[in-house]
């Protein structure tokens, strides 16, 4: 591939993390050609802002939701010119973000930073392959195409088959496997059982109320901790030494959780998160996420307060029941209704629950030898990708490089996003991702000037 033309760089994925990557590149190169790949319509949503139910709102404050970090009040901004009366302490609706992100890639791409440099290819990615110093991806409608470096966004991939799902009830009408591809308006009356009981949960399950007020919902997890609300603004608080082990850093939340709220002591925790993360070794990494992970979770990733209210009303009124417990047997009864006998955590006690439907809640997965997308696949089958020992997403090295089967750093080949949350473990949210993208593109665009 001849060095002497603008380099082309292919960006597969077009959600936040696709989009905010491929808008760096081209705000910080003259030259580059960005090919952005999204066999989703439109560009720009990905799963976490394609909803069109106004229920679903964001669970970071808009304050904190500008796709820039040297503008901070871009977002908040964008929401006026809207007339829409969201203020940066306010939540805004999901929906809305999607739009605002493709105002972004709009203003770029038909601006002078990306006019003629930006190419949307609305296909898949299935294959990647060495070609001379650079790469030659296949689409699922057997285009190829040349690029000089890769960065692959492939955002949040389905939830994996939870324990207690056998293969027959998997492939039953019953079952509803990925919680980002269904329609609520489309199910029976009827019960619901939910498998898990974190945000995908909280998403499903005012979709499930908004399509049938009332509808009675089971929602089951290990520890059936569910996710808890934002209340009040940030309280200013100095962040923890960024030297802690795991037991060190549950120490200090606690101690700092009594003085000032278990809140403010969260959020002082996030501008070190992903440096403490980096600094543990992976069996430290594997005693956080053992034991502190699913609170850690319900803490740092909390609800919009009108989220939180309708939850807890609903809970209120015994129409959704959270549940701690260990799926015994799924099984489809004479009716075609699913019947699921569970153990309740901690005691003997065998409950069962009948429903006209079983959705998986558990969140993405990050089992990549589990993936169901073709590319990943390939990826893992050339040995040009591998797991992380945790199971979190792809090995990387610290600029982000996928790591081959033998444990080197790939030239020219990134990731971004979720799936990079081995290396980072905080790479979920806004906030984080777009100073990832930033940097990431940074580091692209160098090594193709080197």
């Amino acid at each position: 591939m001849s060095r002497s033309s603008a380099p082309i760089i292919a960006v597969v994925g077009a959600g936040f993390s696709g989009v905010m990557t491929t808008l760096n590149l081209l705000a910080q190169s003259r030259a580059a050609k960005v090919l952005l790949f999204e066999k989703r319509a439109p560009v720009g949503l990905g799963a976490a802002y394609s909803t069109h139910n106004p229920s679903h709102k964001l669970n970071v404050r808009a304050g904190n939701m500008s796709a820039w970090p040297d503008r901070p009040d871009h977002f908040v901004a964008w929401l006026s010119d809207q007339g829409l009366d969201v203020g940066p302490g306010g939540f805004a609706r999901r929906a809305d973000y999607g739009r605002y992100l493709q105002a972004q890639i709009a203003e770029i791409a038909e601006g002078p930073e990306g006019l003629g440099r930006l190419v949307v290819n609305p296909d898949a990615i299935v294959g990647i392959a060495p070609s001379g110093q650079g790469w030659q991806l296949t689409t699922a409608l057997g285009r190829r195409y040349d690029a000089d470096a890769v960065i692959l966004a492939l955002g949040n991939p389905p939830p994996s088959r939870p324990q207690g799902v056998d293969e027959a009830f998997a492939a039953s009408e019953a079952y509803i496997a990925d919680p980002w591809r269904w329609r609520a308006s489309e199910l029976p009356e009827g019960s619901v059982m939910l498998i898990g009981t974190g945000l995908t949960m909280v998403d499903v399950a005012l979709s499930l109320d908004d399509a049938q007020p009332g509808r009675p919902m089971l929602a089951l997890s290990r520890r059936g901790l569910a996710p808890l609300r934002h209340e009040g603004a940030p309280s200013p608080c100095p962040a923890p030494p960024s030297d802690l082990s795991p037991v060190a850093l549950i120490a200090w939340l606690r101690q700092t959780a009594r003085q000032r709220g278990w809140r403010t002591a969260i959020d002082a925790v996030r501008p070190v998160t992903q440096v403490l993360w980096r600094s543990w070794s992976p069996r430290r990494r594997q005693a956080f996420l053992r034991h502190a992970r699913p609170f850690w979770d319900i803490h740092r990733h909390r609800l919009a307060p009108e989220v939180a209210d309708r939850i807890d009303a609903m809970r209120a009124s015994g129409q959704l029941v959270i549940a701690a417990g260990k799926i015994r047997e799924l099984s489809l009864g004479a009716d075609d209704h699913a019947i699921c006998k569970y153990r309740a955590r901690g005691g003997k006690a065998g409950y069962a629950f009948r429903a006209i439907r079983v959705i998986n809640c558990t969140g993405p997965t990050g089992d990549i030898l589990a993936a169901r997308d073709d590319l990943v696949r390939d990826l893992v089958r050339q040995g040009l990708a591998r797991p992380d020992p945790l199971g979190l997403g792809f090995d990387l090295d610290d600029d982000n490089r996928l790591r081959d089967a033998s444990g080197e750093a790939i030239p020219r080949l990134f990731a971004v996003g979720p799936s990079t949350r081995a290396a980072h473990w905080e790479i979920i949210a806004v906030p984080d991702i777009r100073g990832q993208a930033a940097a990431v593109a940074k580091t692209v665009l160098t090594d193709l000037d080197r």
